[in-house]
């Protein structure tokens, strides 16, 4: 009949197929192009042939769709998407191989559902040799990958799983962790990992070290150690790495943008962290404990999502045994959107890199500090605290690294830094110092801040005012750590009357209420009385050097031949030396030799550094007395050990008129009270009455050699050009003199001599009495 009717083999033109083999005839991954342009749903009905193991299998195509590709019959091996089955033994090579555990189990649980059956497939993809197909098998009563997860034969497998749809996945995810929860199959003996620590962590991001690694401070923790801080890891989250300076290793393109990011998300704000699995990571020689978790912040439940979103950096890689990230599915998908996208790290562009400034090198810093000390209010990032009062600071408007100190504060020392102590040139820690250091980090590291930058240290740190905070909580931090006792203002600048009187202040409520270092200060439980040496009234010849005022000046004694010997000194020194400059130490109040031409000219006098400027600094030639700036470079250089000043004291004397008020040089009476005095005393021998010293300069009456009966201080308030001192003024030069006689005389003189020119309207008093106000102005 069959014969008859012409049809199988007995027809006029028999069926004859043409099968073609994979890897031979055609490669997988045409086939998995010609199956979605071709099939319908990109499903491709084929014939199960053989199974290898539970994840493995021969597939034999027999799709009429694919005739027009040529491939409706062909032959190729697929692997199941998003599973891993454990492998059959081969006896057949040498050695042979045995059957891993449960592989004769899943590959059972497959052939009874799939073996010699038609089904319909969907293909991913191929695997990374391109040999074998990657896909889905749809059985009517469900997905095979899921059911051998279920049943403990099979693990997810990350690498096939990222060729399918992202949301197929939790549903591998949910069968496997049900395995895993039941001991079942493969995970007979899984057990749940060990944290070393909590499993949850709630506080407050400190600093981020690289691009997924950052450190936490728990709530409830005191901040009196760095141990206190919890070093997290993102969890199946990867960064681009960050170089080695020292050993010439170059950042990874998008390391530094990836930390800044999350910086940005994390710094400073309180965080919930769940740890999900721990490692040890090898550091040097030896290795470290580190958690890996899921970390949220306000209005961020994932902040590696976000880094993953924007292609900063890429999931991590897993064993199919290794724990990951419970969003680890949520991540993949974050992943593929921004390389779809091509952001960033996906990108097809080539990287690159502005270079920063670095400022942090003082002739760079000093050459440049010009333009941020006009810039104003600058913001700024705090990248790294050296102390409490010193930090290398990035400024994104200038694109510049820079040493940031803030000013009139002297901060204590910490402790010394590993690199430091091997290098041997590390100081001792100080009382407080890693307290403050601790405050600062806490409070401005990595934090966008403002700077205010005033000056310029020799060593090239910049120095100012930096505020940290936005808006009613913006607060100036040099203000809060003298306040809670960190930091002092330096004395130096109190006593120049340098310091904010704000600084000040707080300093002095700080020292009241014996906070930070000022609970330090032990007062001695039986002071000594210091015996009070009175003075005796001296009368000198002498002739002025210097006036600094209508009652200020120096003055040469008369007959004095240190003055001569001195000057010999110099010529030798400046001799010596010539008339180069030298490197030298630069501390105000530091005795140096500095360079002078007096008319006959250069040569070298002794002189003490008073104010350091850019470039410059201001000094006192402490023989003669003037002031004046000269060039760090060409004008300075060290004096002698034989001719400095606790060797030899100064020669010039520094001295006030007895009981004589006048006003500034800037206020046009103080300024013709030091014209006055300059016609009556500058290159004339006069006679000095010596009656004290206070604040170490003394105090004296002058009068002319032939005419003794009115002093020069007489003069100068008998023409309205000064005041008298007040009363009590008196009674304190009184004091401190074993006879006062004369003194109490001078004072009864200059008082009828100030009413005399008040009457007659002279001078200061032209416009009527002068009230305190007046006074004090």
């Amino acid at each position: 009949n069959a014969a008859a009717e012409k049809i199988g083999v007995h027809g006029s033109r028999p069926l004859v197929r043409h099968l073609l083999s994979s890897g031979e005839q055609f490669q997988v991954l045409e086939l998995v192009e010609k199956s979605k342009k071709y099939c319908s749903g990109g499903r491709v009905k084929c014939i199960i042939e053989h199974i290898f193991d539970g994840s493995r299998l021969r597939m034999h195509s027999a799709d009429p769709q694919l005739a027009d590709a040529g491939l409706q019959y062909c032959s190729f091996t697929l692997l199941l998407g998003g599973i891993s089955c454990p492998r059959v033994g081969n006896p057949r090579i040498d050695p042979p191989t045995k059957p891993e555990p449960f592989s004769e189990d899943a590959k059972k649980f497959v052939e009874m559902r799939l073996l010699h059956r038609e089904l319909e497939v969907t293909l991913h993809g191929t695997d990374k040799g391109g040999i074998c197909g990657v896909g889905t098998v749809h059985h009517p009563r469900g997905n095979i990958g899921i059911e051998l997860l279920k049943n403990g034969l099979a693990r997810v497998s990350d690498w096939s799983a990222r060729l399918m749809d992202p949301l197929d996945i939790p549903a591998f995810r949910v069968a496997e962790n049900g395995a895993k929860r039941a001991n079942l199959g493969v995970w007979e003996s899984y057990a749940p990992p060990q944290l070393t620590g909590s499993s949850e962590i709630i506080g407050t991001v400190i600093e981020v070290l690289t691009g997924d690694t950052l450190t936490i401070l728990p709530n409830g923790e005191n901040y009196d150690s760095e141990s206190k801080l919890r070093k997290v890891s993102l969890a199946s989250v990867r960064s681009p790495r960050t170089g080695n300076e020292k050993i010439g290793k170059k950042d990874e393109p998008y390391a530094v943008e990836c930390k800044e990011r999350l910086r940005v998300l994390t710094v400073g704000k309180a965080c919930k962290v769940q740890i999900h699995y721990e490692r040890d990571i090898p550091m040097g020689q030896s290795t470290e404990k580190r958690q890996f978790g899921t970390i949220a912040v306000p209005k961020r439940p994932d902040v590696s999502e976000i880094l993953l979103q924007e292609g900063l950096a890429v999931t991590q890689r897993h064993r199919d045994d290794e724990e990951k990230s419970p969003r680890y599915d949520f991540l993949l998908a974050a992943e593929s959107a921004a390389t779809a996208a091509k952001k960033n790290i996906h990108s097809d562009a080539v990287y690159g890199k502005g270079a920063i400034n670095d400022l942090t090198d003082p002739k760079k810093a000093k050459s440049y500090s010009g333009s941020l000390i006009r810039a104003g209010t600058l913001k700024a990032i705090v990248e790294f605290v050296f102390n409490g009062s010193r930090f290398k600071v990035f400024v994104p408007s200038e694109n510049c690294h820079i040493v940031f100190a803030l000013e009139s504060l002297k901060c204590p020392q910490p402790s010394p830094s590993a690199s430091a102590m091997s290098r041997g040139n590390a100081k001792s820690a100080e009382p407080f110092g890693d307290i403050a250091k601790r405050h600062a980090r806490l409070n401005v590291h990595q934090r966008n801040v403002e700077i205010i930058c005033k000056s310029v240290t020799i060593s090239g740190i910049i120095t100012g005012q930096l505020f940290v905070g936005v808006g009613s909580q913006r607060k100036d931090f040099s203000l809060e750590m003298v306040g809670i006792g960190l930091a002092e203002v330096d004395p130096r600048k109190i006593e120049y009357g340098e310091a904010p009187r704000v600084l000040v202040e707080a300093q002095n409520r700080a020292t009241a209420n014996k906070v930070g270092i000022w609970s330090l200060v032990q007062t001695s439980a039986e002071p000594t009385t210091k015996t009070l040496v009175k003075s005796k009234e001296e009368v000198a010849t002498i002739q002025f050097s210097e006036i600094c005022g209508g009652n200020h000046f120096f003055f040469h004694v008369v007959g004095d031949e240190a003055l001569s010997v001195m000057d010999e000194s110099m010529k030798l020194f400046t001799k010596t030396n010539g008339l180069k400059g030298a490197p030298c130490d630069l501390k105000v109040g530091k005795i140096v030799a500095a360079l002078f031409d007096d008319g006959t000219g250069k040569s070298w006098y002794r002189a003490k550094i008073i104010e350091k400027q850019i470039g410059k600094v201001k000094v006192m030639f402490v023989d003669h007395g003037n002031v004046t700036v000269v060039p760090i470079s060409t004008h300075l250089r060290p004096l002698d050990t034989a001719l400095d000043t606790s060797r030899i004291p100064p020669i010039a004397k520094e001295a006030v008129l007895a009981l004589t008020r006048t006003r500034g040089l800037e206020d046009d009476e103080g300024l013709e009270a030091a014209r006055y005095l300059q016609r009556a005393a500058w290159g004339r021998q006069l006679t000095a009455k010596i009656f004290c010293e206070t604040e170490g300069k003394l105090v004296v009456a002058l009068f002319d050699p032939n005419d003794s009966s009115v002093s020069i201080n007489e003069q100068m308030i008998s023409e309205g050009l000064a005041l008298t001192s007040k009363q009590g003024q008196v009674g304190v030069l009184s004091a401190k003199m074993l006879n006062s006689n004369n003194l109490m005389k001078l004072a009864a003189d200059l008082n009828v001599a100030q009413e005399a020119a008040r009457k007659t309207r002279l001078g200061m008093w032209r416009y009527g009495d002068i009230g305190d106000d007046d006074d004090e102005e």
